[in-house]
């Protein structure tokens, strides 16, 4: 049985370990931060940090990210090979191909996605994340400056989307997580849609099933560059 190290994104945790299950290997998992794509440098440093900690037996470690704001460019393999996802970040995996991802943002461009994972971070937008974000306004720069600054952070930034897209892979709980998807898209007035996953890209990736088309296997001493094409990643030549 071949035995696999996985580095992933936290917020793909219920996700990687519910469909472990049953897919033929021996995996352990190492879980970092969730939100560290908003900061690519750290996220670089801390994947090439639990790289060098994987276990010394493992065949391989999976990278469970995309290129993530290019978080992933500039990470070496070093002790046995790394693969990661041909995607620019985790709803590929939540959706079963970029190709399925592509054809969904084509249509739908403003779309803020929604999972199990995502939810329970508490950092989708909502009321309840607005209500904090000002609430920590005043208490640092008073109540005068409170509406502006959100107007400049949270507000800004939520006028970029129209959709609120909740993916349903079957697992959580997911009467509640999709209730809160449609609070959410009603007080932002965002349409909402709530869209079938499919985890056999997950599947393959924790099996060892790695098509070229979809994954990227980095052997040692190489290093991981974005393509900037149709596949997403590569290796430094």
């Amino acid at each position: 049985m071949p035995k696999y190290h996985v580095i992933a994104c936290d917020v793909l945790k219920l996700e990687l370990l519910h469909f472990a299950e049953g897919v033929g290997s021996d995996l352990t998992f190492d879980f970092l931060e969730q939100g560290l794509h908003n900061e690519p440098d750290r996220l670089r440093a801390e994947v090439k940090e639990a790289v060098l900690r994987a276990p010394d037996d493992a065949d391989a470690s999976l990278l469970g990210y995309g290129l993530c704001s290019n978080g992933l460019q500039g990470v070496t393999a070093v002790k046995h090979p790394l693969v990661a996802p041909r995607a620019h970040d985790c709803v590929t995996l939540f959706l079963g191909s970029r190709q399925r991802y592509q054809e969904y943002y084509n249509r739908n461009p403003g779309t803020y996605w929604y999972t199990p994972g995502w939810i329970a971070t508490g950092t989708q937008p909502s009321e309840e994340r607005l209500r904090k974000a000002r609430q920590e306004y005043v208490e640092r720069y008073g109540e005068e400056n409170a509406d502006y600054l959100m107007e400049m952070t949270e507000g800004g930034w939520t006028k970029k989307y129209q959709n609120a897209a909740y993916v349903n892979l079957g697992i959580g709980d997911r009467e509640k997580d999709i209730e809160f998807t449609r609070e959410c898209a009603a007080f932002f007035g965002w349409t909402c849609d709530i869209v079938d996953g499919d985890p056999a890209l997950l599947v393959r990736f924790l099996s060892g099933d790695w098509d070229e088309a979809e994954f990227l296997v980095v052997q040692p001493g190489q290093t991981i560059i974005a393509s900037h094409d149709g596949y997403v990643l590569t290796v430094a030549r």
